[in-house]
């Protein structure tokens, strides 16, 4: 079991009061193992660094009109940069344009973790920001993702995970019972309803990237998570690449499902992901927001915006089976 920290240890004592004993429920996922601190807080240092120099080019455009542009974030870059980035991108592209340009008002729609990388959408108005919001709020964008995870090798192709989700006032963001959605925490919070399908891309480097495609629902293997998760740190080791599709939008919620799995995303020291792999160390977790589709919230047309392979999928794949 890994060694809890600081704060872990305070959420720990507020949980194990007798006096709450009976109030509040209890999380199903590991505190954040001892390592982690040091390392996330290198890769946060390292994170702000790039950050402050950090600029965007044509490339970085995925998808552009007159009120959306959505960019592709890089691996250990801020949201906040990207937004930073987009003035001096539109104004150079003004300029090559000939055109004149009036900056609009830039509203991050989406926000990605500092490790995480892909579609990043930035509005140019805020009503169309609060149009777009309202549509991530009530599920109406459909995502995906891709994950590069190192556990066990799955039995099923593809799994549904329902649970809760929740942060102790002192606390790290944790795995809870699906029975516990609505129930108060330490600090205020309440436990919220959390939801992924898992796809199974390739084991091993055997496999081949799919079109997205939902489960038909007797396809689907479902998981409510009512108790811990039994994992044999013991057995073979596989390299997993997983598509997963977020029905809700929690923190770190694709990261603390893989964990729960018993197959956390390889970098993830959070969430208990490898550090080390075969001979190489990891600044950061291998998580990729593949796409993201929806209702232009201007003229109503579908909009799909797709980002490219990023690295370590593209070598997982290999070119023979993209």
């Amino acid at each position: 079991m890994a060694a809890p920290t600081d704060l872990d240890f305070l959420e720990t004592q507020l949980q194990n009061d007798p006096k709450n004993l009976q109030n509040y429920p209890v999380p199903l996922s590991p505190p954040l193992p001892s390592i982690s601190k040091n390392i996330e807080l290198n890769r946060a240092l390292t994170a702000s660094s790039k950050s402050s120099v950090f600029s965007l080019n044509g490339n970085d455009v995925l998808f552009e009109d007159e009120w959306l542009i959505a960019i592709n974030k890089p691996r250990g870059i801020y949201c906040e940069s990207v937004l930073s980035a987009v003035p001096t991108l539109l104004e150079n592209d003004s300029v090559d344009s000939g055109d004149r340009v009036n900056l609009p008002e830039l509203h991050l729609a989406n926000r990605l973790d500092r490790d995480t990388s892909g579609v990043t959408i930035v509005t140019k108005s805020h009503k169309v920001a609060a149009k777009l919001v309202k549509a991530f709020t009530k599920h109406e964008v459909r995502k995906t993702y891709l994950a590069y995870c190192i556990g066990p090798a799955p039995e099923w192709e593809n799994i549904t995970v329902r649970s809760g989700h929740g942060r102790s006032k002192y606390g790290a963001w944790r795995v809870y019972a699906a029975s516990d959605v609505g129930r108060k925490l330490p600090g205020g919070s309440m436990v919220r309803d959390m939801e992924t399908l898992f796809e199974v891309i390739s084991i091993n480097g055997q496999g081949r990237l799919k079109e997205f495609s939902r489960p038909k629902e007797h396809e689907k293997r479902v998981t409510v998570v009512e108790e811990k998760s039994l994992v044999d740190c013991d057995v073979k080791k596989d390299e997993i690449l997983l598509r997963a599709y977020p029905r809700s939008g929690r923190t770190h919620q694709i990261r603390l499902h893989c964990q729960y799995l018993g197959i956390p995303i390889r970098g993830d020291v959070k969430y208990e992901g490898v550090y080390e792999w075969k001979g190489t160390t990891y600044d950061g977790h291998e998580l990729h927001a593949e796409s993201l589709s929806f209702d232009h919230p201007v003229t109503a047309q579908p909009v799909l915006i797709q980002a490219p392979l990023p690295l370590w999928a593209a070598q997982e794949l290999g070119p023979g089976l993209l």
